[in-house]
């Protein structure tokens, strides 16, 4: 109880000091204070003090009695991560040299200790040295072909979100340290850190104006495989691979208007959602719910069929529908309403709320983009934490099978977006 209160004293006081921040150096003043003490508050400055601050903590860990000091310390180190780029960001002082400074001082913050509780035997000693291979090997040969090559080696959302939920497996097993009856779900929470790191080394070397393709690929790919399971009745696995197809939905059409695309995308995306919110699903509820399932499955079908066509020869050219507002429920969420009923629910109730699911899908309420509206409301660095709540959550239900749980997280989702984007529309 004593470490779990040092450690949400220690957030809360980085958050409220980081929230501080992040409003402070948009005023004029903040930004001619650290402009003369480049010294102490430049972006690459920070990197080394936080480096320093993570060594300090390390030490005070391991080597001393000091432990309480040592996790603030981290904490607080692990909060500057966001303030370098909010300095560099706001002062314009951002550089080359930075590119590479940044993830390299993630790297030399968050390595050591992870590697100190492996050898305490809280977390897998190969695991962890897996991941230490993959980080320095996108660190020093990755970054260095891709200079020559004359590619950015500026850190990618893949990389981001894997270096805080680094950050946060470093206090996790703080806390299994002293807690030993807490369910340990490190090393499933390091595995996630290494498909991550693999994921954003990779991605590197594609040319942007096929990000978008590649993730629709990727999202088809999740929807024949989520099939494959179900029809074993693996059915957590197969919605937990729908959901994973669902996140590179969400960020192919970023990519597409951000860095462009091929001309077979839109037609790639289309297929994609259409096996993935729609084939998928529908399977699930043919094998979850009982006899004549095959009917609210064939219903669930049409409604998503019904929801695309209206959505592709309709709603895009509407003059009088906002751009990133969704006329009715997008299928994406309307598959995860069935899919997180599937979990905890009768056979009746599971029909109830797909017949539920396909009426909102093609009715009229609008709703908001949730890419393109709601997380833009949201700040970045907040945007990369609840992502990485969300896989450690994931990790947790997985250790624990709690598949109930699991249908619980996904209506509690489903219904917060609801709220969230009717909060937009009106606003």
């Amino acid at each position: 109880m004593e470490r779990f209160l040092v450690i949400v004293i220690s957030a809360a006081i980085g958050t409220i000091f980081f929230l501080w921040f992040s409003q402070a150096v948009k005023k004029q003043y903040m930004q001619a204070y650290i402009m003369s003490h480049l010294w102490l508050l430049h972006p690459n400055a920070i990197c080394y003090w936080r480096t320093a601050m993570a060594v300090i903590g390390f030490v005070l860990y391991f080597f001393t009695l000091y432990q309480s000091v040592a996790i603030f310390i981290f904490t607080f180190a692990a909060i500057l991560d966001g303030v370098d780029g909010v300095t560099a960001r706001g002062c314009n002082l951002g550089s080359t040299w930075g590119e590479w400074l940044d993830p390299m001082c993630d790297k030399l913050t968050y390595l050591p200790t992870l590697i100190g509780f492996a050898y305490e035997g809280i977390i897998s000693i190969n695991l962890v040295w897996i991941l230490v291979g993959i980080e320095f090997a996108g660190q020093f040969f990755a970054r260095r072909i891709l200079t020559w090559i004359k590619f950015s080696g500026a850190a990618n959302n893949f990389g981001k979100i894997k270096a805080i939920i680094c950050f946060g497996l470093v206090i996790l097993c703080a806390l299994i340290d002293k807690n030993q009856e807490i369910i340990n779900i490190a090393d499933e929470v390091l595995m996630t850190c290494i498909i991550l790191s693999s994921a954003s080394m990779i991605f590197k070397f594609i040319p942007n104006r096929l990000y978008a393709d590649i993730l629709s690929a990727l999202n088809f790919v999740c929807g024949v495989t989520s099939l494959i399971l179900t029809h074993h009745h693996y059915f957590a696995w197969a919605i937990c691979i729908i959901i994973t197809g669902q996140l590179f939905d969400l960020f192919d059409g970023r990519m597409a208007l951000k860095h462009g695309g091929t001309r077979y995308g839109p037609y790639l995306d289309d297929i994609a959602d259409f096996v993935s919110f729609g084939l998928a699903p529908a399977y699930v509820i043919v094998q979850k719910g009982g006899s004549f399932a095959w009917f609210a499955g064939g219903i669930f079908i049409l409604g998503v069929a019904f929801r695309l066509i209206r959505f592709i020869t309709m709603d895009k050219k509407r003059t009088d529908l906002p751009g990133g507002i969704f006329n009715g429920l997008p299928s994406p969420a309307g598959a995860l309403i069935v899919l997180g009923a599937s979990l905890i629910a009768i056979h009746g109730i599971l029909w109830g709320m797909t017949f539920v699911s396909v009426g909102l899908m093609m009715s009229h309420i609008r709703f908001a983009h949730f890419g393109r509206v709601i997380l833009k409301q949201i700040p970045k660095p907040v945007f990369y934490l609840i992502s990485a709540l969300i896989i450690i959550t994931l990790a947790f239900i997985f250790k624990t099978k709690n598949v109930q749980m699991f249908g619980y997280l996904i209506l509690s989702s489903i219904i917060l977006y609801m709220i969230a984007g009717r909060i937009c529309i009106r606003r």
